[in-house]
């Protein structure tokens, strides 16, 4: 058996990006410039990666999905594609949209066919069962509005 290091090594894709062994991308992804990937991350096949991203730990982001660029993905965030798992139909998958400037908390999980808005923010722990539009703040089991994305930010600022 191949020994290899306890800790993360990091992985230059090109272009500024980089990845944290060990993670898994796989055939037919494209990578963005200046994109990150955290270690134990699964990024499926044909995946769009934008310039940008920041992709967590854990993260898992399903076959065929898009991120835009500048997006955010927090540790154990889930993507999903298969409407009617596993089905293993490309008829039935319904690939995830992540649009310019998202923010997705830790452990959320995007159902299969929901998109997010251009900077939208999805809170950490939530469940998106449907489009999350631009410009808002999300949050909860199923997720719903909270405030807008100039709220959230203001509260930012003041902290």
């Amino acid at each position: 058996m191949t020994q290899h290091p306890l800790t993360g090594e990091r992985i230059a894709l090109g272009g500024g990006a980089v990845a944290w062994w060990p993670c898994h991308i796989g055939k037919g992804t494209t990578v963005g410039m200046n994109t990150s990937i955290g270690a134990l991350a699964h990024v499926g096949q044909h995946v769009s990666l934008g310039q940008n991203c920041k992709i967590q730990g854990s993260a898992y982001i399903a076959d065929r999905s898009v991120l835009q660029d500048d997006v955010f993905i927090g540790p154990n965030a889930t993507l999903l594609n298969d409407r009617f798992p596993p089905s293993g139909d490309l008829n039935k998958w319904a690939p995830i949209n992540i649009a310019q400037g998202a923010v997705l908390g830790g452990n959320v999980t995007v159902i299969a066919g929901c998109n997010v808005g251009k900077g939208s923010v999805l809170g950490a722990g939530s469940v998106l069962t449907k489009d999350l539009p631009a410009g808002e703040v999300w949050v909860g089991n199923p997720a719903s509005f909270l405030m807008t994305r100039a709220e959230y930010d203001t509260k930012q600022e003041a902290n």
